[in-house]
């Protein structure tokens, strides 16, 4: 039998509508007993310390818009169930060591990350960018010097072995690619077991490859990783594609290569965000710009909101949890 649970929902009413659409927030509201939503935004952080006291919930269920939780937690709080990715905002590793419990989305929406890693590749090969100002400032339209490229029989380069370079992986499976990895975790098993090979650098992964996708996570390891010499070794006409962290790249050295016009570049994430208006990238006819909106479109983030659900359901049944985010998990979190 499910135990007794009272749940506090620090939620958005957009957050609560995309994340946990009905009959998933009824699903919610019926877990155990006690629930109370609460609009984040509408406290500050004291007023927030305050609710939290007072209600002393054993579960919190969070999304983007929660602030961070206080130093001293409620008496009976076990679990933080969290909607979205990035944690560190959240909650401290301290807390983490002293016990509470933290779960976030997990691989829920990794394929929807990989799909945005599809579309940038697919953008820079067919030159959207470029195109797209073309015809709507200058009037434009293709000429006898047009070029394009297509994904099907290429070589691509993945730097990182997590969850969405797994889905990019069974993407680009339809397209006949050659898949080279880089990745601390991959090893011969895994090679076999994906199809794919192993890259021995990072240097010969940028080198020996049309289309380098940068997905590694953002630790000390990896901070400013990818340089310029990096960079320069992708061959003319080659693609480098980013949605994973902006800090793993150096920006300023990008910027230096893009400029020069040899290479497609597709950006989703930035080291500074939102991107400065005065940002040289700005404008490139080689670089394909987004917003940083390759985690779970508005529609995907119920996927997110089912996994979550079933963690809670779990949690309330004295059942395993799925993707626990544990001090060692926080420590090689972006």
């Amino acid at each position: 039998m499910p135990k007794p649970v009272f749940v506090l929902a620090l939620l958005t009413a957009e957050e609560a509508r995309d994340f946990l659409p009905e009959p998933m927030w009824s699903e919610l509201r019926a877990l155990g007993a006690g629930f109370r939503h609460q609009d984040p935004l509408a406290l500050d952080a004291t007023q927030t310390e305050k609710l939290l006291q007072e209600l002393n919930p054993e579960v919190i269920v969070a999304a983007w818009k929660t602030r961070a939780l206080p130093t001293r937690l409620p008496s009976r709080l076990r679990y933080v169930c969290y909607l979205c990715g990035s944690v560190k905002k959240l909650v401290t590793r301290t807390q983490l060591e002293q016990g509470l419990i933290l779960t976030n989305w997990g691989g829920s929406i990794s394929r929807i990350v990989a799909e945005w890693a599809l579309f940038h590749t697919l953008c820079c090969l067919r030159r959207a960018t470029s195109w797209a100002l073309a015809m709507h400032l200058e009037q434009g339209w293709k000429h006898s010097g047009t070029e394009t490229a297509s994904l099907f029989g290429r070589n691509v380069g993945i730097h990182g072995f997590g969850m969405v370079a797994r889905e990019l992986i069974r993407l680009l499976e339809p397209f006949g690619v050659r898949v080279q990895v880089f990745a601390p975790d991959v090893d011969a098993a895994t090679e076999q077991a994906w199809g794919i090979r192993r890259a021995p650098s990072l240097e010969a992964l940028f080198s020996d490859n049309d289309i380098i996708v940068e997905l590694a996570p953002l630790i000390p390891e990896t901070t400013g990783i990818i340089t310029e010499q990096l960079l320069r070794l992708i061959r003319p006409g080659g693609v480098f594609v980013n949605v994973g962290r902006g800090a793993v790249v150096d920006e300023a050295a990008l910027l230096r290569v893009a400029r020069e016009g040899r290479i497609q570049v597709g950006l989703d994430v930035f080291a500074d965000e939102p991107l400065p208006n005065d940002s040289g990238f700005r404008g490139l006819r080689n670089v394909t710009l987004t917003p940083h909106l390759a985690g779970p479109t508005t529609d995907r983030r119920r996927d997110a909101g089912a996994f979550s659900l079933r963690n809670l359901q779990a949690y309330a049944a004295n059942q395993p949890l799925e993707a626990i985010v544990t001090p060692l998990v926080y420590d090689r979190s972006s």
